[in-house]
């Protein structure tokens, strides 16, 4: 009995490296995503953004090179095409650094960004292992505003691509442009043209009414005036007729909130802060729904 028992545990160990060699490989051994700035991955797996299956495989958004999608077109993690959720943008510069990081090194084609089709990066992985963390400067070729760029990591032996996408505002100055464009403008603007307007219908109305009449109508009709023109005209100066409340620069807005700016009233597509109502465009996050309500 011995010698059948040792017999059958050699027979084994010569088969067994045979199987190990003529079983099918797992599904891929390359896996990584953008950690910085926060890619919409990262978001779920920190946390950021309440998600579902993606937050425990961010480094998993896998599929076929070639697509322009932030799911890679895995059903599973469709909620990464979702631009109504509350995703952070980060405010960025006219270049900034991006931040790879590879759990499982392959052999890299190359990797690519994207704004919408237009490709406005590109850098060589010359077919060679790359490091854990990869960092790649990337010009945004003049384009500003809330953005989403499409990172892609084409591994080169294999036709799969991994994919992340980022939030980004170009400039900057998220912050400091929507509030010093629109809190100088509305203040400013709206100031001086309710200032003066205030002024001289006040004084020119108290001039002729004459003392505590001139004074009373003169203020009346002056702050009226003035407040509805300077709110009219700034934005941020004041409400005017709008019904809703007056955007602010450092607010932050979820999708469909509405906002009063320059008497229009705005609604916000999705997550923002800081971005002046029109000044992102048609397809930007502010959706402009018309003048005001008299």
């Amino acid at each position: 009995m011995g010698m059948k028992r040792r017999t059958s545990l050699l027979v084994g160990a010569m088969i067994a490296p045979a199987l190990a060699l003529t079983l099918p490989a797992t599904s891929a051994s390359a896996h990584g995503w953008v950690t910085s700035p926060s890619s919409r991955q990262d978001q779920c797996s920190t946390g950021t953004v309440s998600c579902g299956e993606i937050k425990y495989e961010p480094q998993s958004v896998e599929g076929p090179k070639g697509l322009r999608s932030c799911s890679g077109g895995n059903a599973p993690y469709a909620e990464l095409d979702d631009d109504s959720k509350p995703w952070k943008v980060t405010p960025v510069g006219s270049t900034y650094t991006f931040n790879w990081h590879h759990t499982a090194r392959h052999s890299t084609a190359s990797w690519q960004y994207f704004i919408g089709d237009r490709m406005i990066a590109t850098f060589d992985g010359k077919g060679q292992q790359p490091a854990a963390d990869v960092s790649h400067s990337v010009n945004f070729g003049g384009i500003t505003g809330r953005q989403k760029v499409l990172a892609v990591w084409n591994v080169s032996d294999t036709g799969n691509a991994f994919y992340s996408c980022i939030d980004v505002n170009i400039g900057g100055t998220g912050g400091t442009t929507g509030g010093t464009t629109g809190g100088t403008t509305g203040g400013t603007t709206g100031g001086t043209t309710g200032g003066t307007t205030g002024g001289t219908t006040g004084g020119t109305t108290g001039g002729t009414t004459g003392g505590t009449t001139g004074g009373t109508t003169g203020g009346t009709t002056g702050g009226t005036t003035g407040g509805t023109t300077g709110g009219t005209t700034g934005g941020t100066g004041g409400t005017g007729s709008c019904a809703v409340a007056a955007w602010s620069s450092s607010r932050v807005y979820n999708g469909s909130d509405t906002v009063s700016f320059n008497g229009h009233t705005w609604r916000a597509k999705w997550w923002v802060t800081g971005d002046q109502p029109g000044t992102t465009g048609e397809w930007g996050v502010w959706e402009d729904l018309g003048v005001c309500a008299s």
